[in-house]
């Protein structure tokens, strides 16, 4: 993100904050990510919850002496409070493609020469005090590394791919990462979820419908 040179803002009242270097004010219960907009600070083209799309809104916040990191659709203004975008994690990439696993004995072994990072763990709770959604992030790469996939799965349910996990560990793990690897195992081997079976299904009967003409 970038900033523009003008501010709709109205300076002489609201909840004064400093995000990406500028001083602003914004009204009581703004998002972060809706008092930088108004201030000035330019929307990602094409990725922005707004275009349906998660921007991955990453910010780094200080309150005083305390820092701490989160989203700025989900945080909300505070006087006082100072904010800075982040840039996109530095995590290195993993390459894989699901369909050359053979089957499920194979996936092990794979795992761990596409994260072999992944058994170096400190646990150090960075990920998780890092996650905005309260995934027990530890937890879930070490049902990974056993090779738990289903369950690894089932621990990242909720992860959106923020990737702040991602920057707050200090063996560049990327769990984030590995929580998607885990989803799109499991559902490459097994039988796709509950509630993605019955809307599929729904569908079905839906096209039966329009092409009978009922």
């Amino acid at each position: 993100m970038t900033l523009c040179n003008t501010s709709e803002t109205d300076q002489s009242s609201g909840v004064a904050l400093i995000i990406n270097g500028l001083a602003l004010r914004a009204k009581p219960g703004m998002t972060l990510v809706e008092a930088a907009w108004q201030g000035g600070v330019r929307q990602v083209t094409g990725a922005s919850c707004l275009e349906g799309v998660c921007g991955s809104c990453r910010v780094m916040l200080r309150r005083g002496k305390n820092v701490t990191v989160g989203l700025a659709c989900q945080t909300f203004v505070e006087p006082d409070i100072e904010v800075v975008f982040m840039p996109p994690s530095s995590a290195p990439l993993h390459h894989y493609e699901i369909g050359e696993l053979k089957d499920g004995w194979d996936v092990q072994a794979r795992f761990h020469k596409i994260f072999p990072e992944a058994s170096r763990c400190r646990h150090c709770h960075g990920c998780v005090s890092a996650c905005p959604k309260g995934i027990t992030v530890e937890d879930g790469v070490a049902l990974a590394t056993a090779g738990r996939y289903r369950e690894a799965g089932e621990a990242f349910f909720e992860c959106i791919m923020c990737e702040l996990c991602d920057s707050a560990c200090p063996e560049m793990i990327a769990p984030a990462h590995v929580g998607l690897f885990s989803r799109r195992v499991t559902a490459y081997f097994h039988l796709r979820p509950p509630n993605l079976i019955h809307r599929l299904e729904e569908l079905r009967q839906e096209r039966i419908a329009r092409d009978s003409g009922e």
